[in-house]
Protein backbone atom coordinates (compact mmCIF):
# COMPACT_ATOMS: atom_id res chain seq x y z
CA UNK A 1 0.00 0.00 0.00
CA UNK A 2 1.64 3.33 -1.07
CA UNK A 3 2.81 5.45 2.26
CA UNK A 4 1.44 8.80 3.13
CA UNK A 5 4.34 10.65 0.57
CA UNK A 6 2.94 9.20 -2.34
CA UNK A 7 -0.36 10.56 -1.45
CA UNK A 8 1.20 14.03 -1.06
CA UNK A 9 3.10 14.04 -4.24
CA UNK A 10 -0.29 12.36 -6.22
CA UNK A 11 -2.13 15.97 -4.53
CA UNK A 12 0.77 18.30 -6.11
CA UNK A 13 0.40 16.12 -9.28
CA UNK A 14 -3.29 16.41 -9.95
CA UNK A 15 -3.34 20.22 -8.49
CA UNK A 16 -0.78 20.99 -11.44
CA UNK A 17 -2.65 19.49 -14.17
CA UNK A 18 -5.75 20.05 -13.46
CA UNK A 19 -5.83 23.05 -10.64
CA UNK A 20 -8.68 25.89 -11.69
CA UNK A 21 -9.56 23.85 -14.46
CA UNK A 22 -13.09 22.48 -15.42
CA UNK A 23 -12.67 18.29 -15.95
CA UNK A 24 -14.85 16.23 -17.67
CA UNK A 25 -15.58 12.70 -15.92
CA UNK A 26 -16.72 9.56 -16.63
CA UNK A 27 -15.80 5.70 -15.61
CA UNK A 28 -14.93 3.44 -18.33
CA UNK A 29 -15.40 0.59 -15.97
CA UNK A 30 -18.99 1.67 -14.75
CA UNK A 31 -18.58 1.27 -11.09
CA UNK A 32 -18.19 5.06 -10.15
CA UNK A 33 -20.45 5.95 -13.62
CA UNK A 34 -22.96 8.05 -11.40
CA UNK A 35 -20.36 10.16 -9.11
CA UNK A 36 -18.68 10.30 -12.65
CA UNK A 37 -21.86 12.17 -14.27
CA UNK A 38 -22.33 14.14 -10.71
CA UNK A 39 -18.63 15.46 -11.14
CA UNK A 40 -18.10 16.18 -14.59
CA UNK A 41 -18.34 19.92 -15.67
CA UNK A 42 -16.64 21.05 -11.65
CA UNK A 43 -14.09 23.07 -11.42
CA UNK A 44 -11.45 21.75 -9.40
CA UNK A 45 -10.17 24.14 -6.71
CA UNK A 46 -7.49 22.27 -4.81
CA UNK A 47 -6.17 19.39 -4.02
CA UNK A 48 -5.75 17.88 -0.17
CA UNK A 49 -3.40 14.53 1.14
CA UNK A 50 -4.59 13.51 4.23
CA UNK A 51 -2.38 10.41 5.53
CA UNK A 52 -3.32 7.81 3.05
CA UNK A 53 -6.62 10.06 1.63
CA UNK A 54 -6.58 12.09 -1.32
CA UNK A 55 -9.22 14.85 -1.77
CA UNK A 56 -9.88 16.52 -4.89
CA UNK A 57 -12.09 19.94 -3.53
CA UNK A 58 -14.38 20.86 -6.82
CA UNK A 59 -16.39 24.02 -6.77
CA UNK A 60 -19.83 23.48 -5.23
CA UNK A 61 -18.52 22.03 -2.61
CA UNK A 62 -17.90 18.34 -3.33
CA UNK A 63 -15.13 16.36 -3.05
CA UNK A 64 -13.71 13.51 -4.86
CA UNK A 65 -12.28 10.99 -2.12
CA UNK A 66 -9.80 8.10 -3.12
CA UNK A 67 -8.21 5.66 -1.09
CA UNK A 68 -5.40 3.54 -3.30
CA UNK A 69 -5.66 0.61 -0.93
CA UNK A 70 -3.61 -2.24 -1.84
CA UNK A 71 -3.78 -2.34 -5.37
CA UNK A 72 -5.15 1.37 -6.33
CA UNK A 73 -2.96 3.03 -8.51
CA UNK A 74 -3.35 6.30 -11.36
CA UNK A 75 -1.85 7.09 -14.15
CA UNK A 76 -2.00 10.19 -16.19
CA UNK A 77 -0.53 12.09 -19.76
CA UNK A 78 -0.95 14.82 -22.07
CA UNK A 79 -3.47 14.96 -24.62
CA UNK A 80 -6.61 13.14 -25.84
CA UNK A 81 -6.86 10.38 -23.37
CA UNK A 82 -5.54 6.76 -24.84
CA UNK A 83 -8.63 4.41 -25.09
CA UNK A 84 -8.94 2.74 -21.65
CA UNK A 85 -7.31 -0.15 -20.58
CA UNK A 86 -8.62 -2.68 -17.69
CA UNK A 87 -10.74 -1.51 -14.65
CA UNK A 88 -10.50 2.46 -14.94
CA UNK A 89 -12.82 3.58 -12.38
CA UNK A 90 -12.01 6.98 -13.25
CA UNK A 91 -11.16 9.13 -15.80
CA UNK A 92 -10.70 12.89 -15.69
CA UNK A 93 -9.78 15.12 -18.70
CA UNK A 94 -9.17 18.44 -20.30
CA UNK A 95 -8.44 19.36 -23.47
CA UNK A 96 -4.63 19.43 -22.42
CA UNK A 97 -4.35 16.50 -19.65
CA UNK A 98 -5.95 13.08 -18.34
CA UNK A 99 -5.67 10.97 -15.54
CA UNK A 100 -6.95 7.24 -15.12
CA UNK A 101 -7.59 5.45 -11.85
CA UNK A 102 -7.23 1.83 -11.36
CA UNK A 103 -8.26 -0.37 -8.55
CA UNK A 104 -8.78 2.11 -5.86
CA UNK A 105 -10.41 0.66 -2.19
CA UNK A 106 -12.63 4.11 -2.38
CA UNK A 107 -13.94 6.02 -5.05
CA UNK A 108 -16.50 8.24 -3.78
CA UNK A 109 -18.23 11.83 -3.66
CA UNK A 110 -17.96 13.37 0.08
CA UNK A 111 -20.09 16.52 1.32
CA UNK A 112 -18.41 19.04 3.81
CA UNK A 113 -18.98 17.08 6.63
CA UNK A 114 -18.32 14.45 5.44
CA UNK A 115 -14.93 15.23 4.40
CA UNK A 116 -14.66 16.89 7.86
CA UNK A 117 -15.40 13.47 9.88
CA UNK A 118 -12.77 11.66 7.64
CA UNK A 119 -10.34 14.42 8.63
CA UNK A 120 -11.39 13.70 12.28
CA UNK A 121 -11.19 10.43 12.58
CA UNK A 122 -7.68 10.04 11.25
CA UNK A 123 -4.41 10.74 13.41
CA UNK A 124 -1.41 13.81 13.02
CA UNK A 125 0.08 13.47 9.45
CA UNK A 126 3.37 14.60 9.77
CA UNK A 127 3.48 15.95 6.59
CA UNK A 128 0.79 18.73 6.70
CA UNK A 129 1.65 21.91 8.09
CA UNK A 130 0.34 22.57 11.59
CA UNK A 131 0.34 19.05 12.51
CA UNK A 132 0.53 18.74 16.47
CA UNK A 133 2.64 15.98 17.62
CA UNK A 134 0.96 16.13 20.97
CA UNK A 135 -2.61 14.54 20.47
CA UNK A 136 -0.74 11.32 18.95
CA UNK A 137 1.33 10.68 21.92
CA UNK A 138 -1.79 11.31 24.36
CA UNK A 139 -2.78 7.73 23.20
CA UNK A 140 0.74 6.36 22.81
CA UNK A 141 1.88 7.03 26.21
CA UNK A 142 -1.27 5.55 27.57
CA UNK A 143 -1.63 2.51 25.96
CA UNK A 144 0.58 -1.09 26.48
CA UNK A 145 0.85 -1.86 22.59
CA UNK A 146 3.04 -2.13 21.13
CA UNK A 147 4.55 0.78 19.24
CA UNK A 148 4.84 -0.99 16.53
CA UNK A 149 1.29 -1.60 16.05
CA UNK A 150 0.63 2.28 17.41
CA UNK A 151 2.86 4.18 14.49
CA UNK A 152 0.69 1.83 12.44
CA UNK A 153 -2.31 3.07 13.51
CA UNK A 154 -3.85 5.78 11.16
CA UNK A 155 -5.88 6.89 13.77
CA UNK A 156 -2.98 7.88 15.66
CA UNK A 157 -0.47 9.05 12.88
CA UNK A 158 -2.04 8.92 9.66
CA UNK A 159 0.41 8.40 6.52
CA UNK A 160 2.76 5.72 8.20
CA UNK A 161 3.20 2.56 6.48
CA UNK A 162 5.21 -0.24 7.04
CA UNK A 163 8.63 1.13 5.96
CA UNK A 164 8.48 4.30 7.81
CA UNK A 165 7.31 2.60 11.09
CA UNK A 166 10.01 0.01 10.80
CA UNK A 167 12.49 2.49 9.80
CA UNK A 168 11.87 5.13 12.55
CA UNK A 169 11.92 2.35 15.07
CA UNK A 170 15.08 1.38 13.85
CA UNK A 171 17.14 4.96 14.05
CA UNK A 172 15.37 5.39 17.20
CA UNK A 173 16.85 2.08 18.78
CA UNK A 174 13.76 1.06 20.12
CA UNK A 175 12.68 -2.54 19.56
CA UNK A 176 9.03 -2.86 17.83
CA UNK A 177 7.68 -4.83 20.65
CA UNK A 178 7.86 -1.59 22.99
CA UNK A 179 4.89 -0.84 24.62
CA UNK A 180 3.89 2.39 24.22
CA UNK A 181 3.63 3.70 27.59
CA UNK A 182 7.34 3.15 28.01
CA UNK A 183 7.68 5.78 25.08
CA UNK A 184 9.09 9.13 27.02
CA UNK A 185 8.20 12.57 25.73
CA UNK A 186 11.49 12.95 24.40
CA UNK A 187 11.40 9.91 22.98
CA UNK A 188 8.29 10.47 21.14
CA UNK A 189 9.44 14.33 20.04
CA UNK A 190 12.73 12.40 18.17
CA UNK A 191 10.47 9.97 16.80
CA UNK A 192 8.09 12.30 15.08
CA UNK A 193 10.91 14.79 14.12
CA UNK A 194 12.58 12.12 12.29
CA UNK A 195 9.17 11.06 10.93
CA UNK A 196 8.75 14.23 9.49
CA UNK A 197 12.12 14.64 8.23
CA UNK A 198 12.09 10.75 6.01
CA UNK A 199 8.94 11.72 4.96
CA UNK A 200 9.12 15.51 3.50
CA UNK A 201 12.44 13.90 1.52
CA UNK A 202 10.44 11.05 0.18
CA UNK A 203 7.71 13.36 -1.10
CA UNK A 204 11.01 15.54 -2.62
CA UNK A 205 12.61 12.13 -4.34
CA UNK A 206 9.68 9.59 -4.81
CA UNK A 207 11.45 7.18 -3.08
CA UNK A 208 12.39 6.23 0.49
CA UNK A 209 15.51 6.37 1.79
CA UNK A 210 16.31 5.90 5.56
CA UNK A 211 20.19 5.69 6.05
CA UNK A 212 22.52 8.39 7.92
CA UNK A 213 24.95 9.32 4.66
CA UNK A 214 27.69 7.70 6.43
CA UNK A 215 25.82 4.02 5.52
CA UNK A 216 25.31 5.22 2.00
CA UNK A 217 26.64 2.08 -0.72
CA UNK A 218 29.06 4.70 -1.94
CA UNK A 219 30.22 5.48 1.82
CA UNK A 220 30.75 1.64 3.03
CA UNK A 221 31.60 -0.18 0.06
CA UNK A 222 28.78 -1.95 -0.17
CA UNK A 223 26.36 -2.94 -3.13
CA UNK A 224 22.95 -0.82 -3.53
CA UNK A 225 20.05 -2.43 -2.52
CA UNK A 226 18.13 -3.71 -4.87
CA UNK A 227 14.45 -3.88 -4.70
CA UNK A 228 11.01 -3.20 -6.03
CA UNK A 229 10.60 -0.72 -3.54
CA UNK A 230 13.53 1.26 -3.75
CA UNK A 231 15.30 3.34 -1.43
CA UNK A 232 18.04 2.56 1.30
CA UNK A 233 17.14 1.17 4.27
CA UNK A 234 18.14 -0.10 7.73
CA UNK A 235 15.94 -3.20 8.38
CA UNK A 236 13.03 -3.17 6.25
CA UNK A 237 13.06 -6.12 4.24
CA UNK A 238 16.56 -7.14 5.04
CA UNK A 239 15.60 -10.64 7.89
CA UNK A 240 18.52 -12.79 8.22
CA UNK A 241 21.24 -9.86 6.35
CA UNK A 242 23.88 -7.89 8.29
CA UNK A 243 23.34 -5.14 9.81
CA UNK A 244 24.65 -1.95 8.52
CA UNK A 245 25.48 -0.78 11.74
CA UNK A 246 26.89 -4.12 13.83
CA UNK A 247 27.10 -6.49 11.54
CA UNK A 248 23.75 -8.83 13.44
CA UNK A 249 21.57 -10.63 11.46
CA UNK A 250 18.06 -8.60 10.69
CA UNK A 251 15.03 -10.51 12.85
CA UNK A 252 11.53 -10.71 10.79
CA UNK A 253 8.43 -11.74 12.78
CA UNK A 254 4.66 -11.28 12.72
CA UNK A 255 3.64 -8.58 14.62
CA UNK A 256 0.07 -7.17 14.53
CA UNK A 257 -0.45 -8.96 11.23
CA UNK A 258 2.27 -7.33 9.97
CA UNK A 259 6.08 -8.03 9.09
CA UNK A 260 8.38 -6.37 11.65
CA UNK A 261 12.02 -6.29 11.08
CA UNK A 262 14.66 -5.36 13.71
CA UNK A 263 18.02 -5.36 14.76
CA UNK A 264 18.41 -7.38 18.19
CA UNK A 265 21.34 -5.50 18.97
CA UNK A 266 20.77 -1.72 17.77
CA UNK A 267 17.18 -2.60 19.13
CA UNK A 268 17.60 -3.69 22.72
CA UNK A 269 14.60 -3.27 25.13
CA UNK A 270 15.29 0.19 27.04
CA UNK A 271 16.06 -0.43 30.28
CA UNK A 272 12.69 0.83 31.54
CA UNK A 273 11.09 -2.03 29.63
CA UNK A 274 12.91 -4.46 30.91
CA UNK A 275 12.62 -3.77 34.52
CA UNK A 276 9.25 -4.71 34.02
CA UNK A 277 9.24 -8.05 32.68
Amino acid sequence: MPEGHTVHRLAARHQELFGGEKVLASSPQGRFAEGAALLSGSVLDSTEAYGKHLLHHYDGGQALHVHLGLYGKFADGDGEPPAPVGQVRLRLHTDLHWLDLRGPAACELLSPPEVDALRARLGADPLRAGADPDAPYARIRRSPTALFALLLDQSIVAGTGLIFVTEALFRAGLPPTTPGRDLTPDGWRKIWADLVRLMTAAVDTGRIDTVHPQHLPEAMGRPPRVDRHGGEVYVYRRAGLPCHLCGSAVLRADQAGRNSYWCPRCQRAPRRSRAKR
